[in-house]
């Protein structure tokens, strides 16, 4: 047995990952601490088991995940979700020690977590990036702008004075029209720390790059295009379609040359209306919420971290197809709740029957969807029970 760890919760990119490893022959391992995860009940995985709750004890989930990553046959951990991708890069030689890995050092990792740093660094690699400030120096309200976390994660070592049995993803934004000032107080104490008010940048479209680097060398890329996202004003992407821009290769090249980055990559950018530029927005340092698109396009990111991490670069070969698009039947629900329950100061919000109609023409034009296969049904059955029982 050869297996490969993955610690994941109801992401779709942790099924995707089983689906595509076990095409390759590599048993699949599901750790988590959630009831009737999706993933775990795809006839393609190999085992799936109970961990300790990272929000509750991260140091308990981080014990957990070693003592599994320990066993002869698991090769290697894959970095799912934010707490995984933190542990594996905070601990990095604790895990290294009882299998393979391939992700970033966690000078590297504090530097994509801080916002403020990221800034910085893409500037300096000559990236466009949102005017960007602590809450507390900005003085001028004039313009449209975002305030939002500093800090993509909140742990110790990225954010002064952190427990390190702690961690929180703080993923809240505030919108403000031109001339609309915050409630600084307020929004400092709800997040727990001083946040960070971006220009809002006007976009024609969001942009997703996911990339694999060795040690500043590219090792595979990726591109989409974000059609819809988790709300009407934006978010994840749940339909996307493949593309290949060669200035948006660019941008991300220059950042991730500019971090002399290691590992997986995951970032976003906004196309600017008038100018044509892309602007970044985020990167995370591990699979990303619409890895079923990129698998569907033909780029197996889970097979290439695969072969990285067994020290077998190369033997990745990236190429995909143009124009693929896919759908996640859940985000596309929750992109039309936010309609009915959402507001922004920003983002004009679309009629709810037009983008209703909108959302089936496209199922039925690209009927590609995350989880729903005819050959593998468990993920999506599992998944709209926990949807239902989540709403009861």
């Amino acid at each position: 047995m050869t297996a490969a760890l993955i610690p994941t919760g109801y992401e779709t990119q942790g099924y995707t990952c089983v689906q595509s490893l076990s095409r390759h022959g590599i048993d699949t391992i599901i750790a988590s601490e959630k009831p009737r995860v999706p993933a775990g009940a795809s006839r393609h995985c190999t085992e799936s088991l109970s961990v300790s709750d990272p929000r509750a004890d991260l140091l308990a989930y981080r014990d957990d995940l070693l003592e599994l990553a320990r066993r002869p046959a698991v090769k290697t951990v894959v970095p799912i979700r934010p707490d995984g991708a933190y542990l594996l890069s905070r601990y990095r030689d604790e895990f290294e020690a009882a299998t393979d890995l391939f992700v970033p050092s966690f000078d590297q990792f504090r530097t994509v977590a801080d916002r403020l740093r990221l800034v910085e660094a893409a500037e300096s690699g000559g990236v466009p990036v949102p005017s960007t400030a602590r809450l507390g120096e900005v003085e001028e309200w004039s313009g449209e702008q975002i305030v939002k976390s500093r800090y993509n994660v909140l742990a110790e070592g990225v954010v002064p004075d952190r427990e390190p049995t702690d961690m929180t993803v703080e993923k809240s934004l505030t919108h403000l029209a031109a001339g609309e000032a915050p409630d600084a107080e307020a929004l400092s104490g709800a997040m727990g720390h001083e946040p960070i008010v971006q220009e809002y940048i006007p976009s024609t479209a969001e942009y997703m790059i996911g990339a694999l680097y060795d040690h500043g060398e590219p090792l595979a890329m990726f591109q989409h295009r974000q059609i819809r996202g988790d709300t009407y004003a934006g978010g994840g992407g749940v339909y996307r379609e493949s593309v290949a821009i060669p200035e948006l290769e660019a941008a991300a090249r220059a950042l991730l040359d500019e971090l002399d980055w290691h590992g997986l990559a995951c970032i976003e950018y906004m196309r600017h209306e008038e100018t044509g530029e892309f602007y970044l927005t985020e990167i995370n340092p591990r699979m990303w919420q619409s890895l079923p698109s990129t698998v569907r396009a033909g780029a197996d990111f889970p097979l290439y971290y695969w072969l990285a991490a067994r020290g077998r670069e190369d033997e990745i070969d990236c190429s995909y197809d143009l124009g693929v698009g896919t759908h996640s039947l859940h985000g596309e629900l929750r992109h039309l709740l936010s309609i009915v329950r959402t507001d922004s100061s920003v983002v004009a919000k679309p009629p709810i029957t037009r983008r209703a109609r909108e959302i089936l023409v496209s199922c039925l034009r690209e009927p590609n969807f995350d989880y729903l296969t005819l050959d593998d049904p468990g993920p999506f059955i599992r998944g709209v029970r926990n949807e239902l029982s989540w709403r009861r």
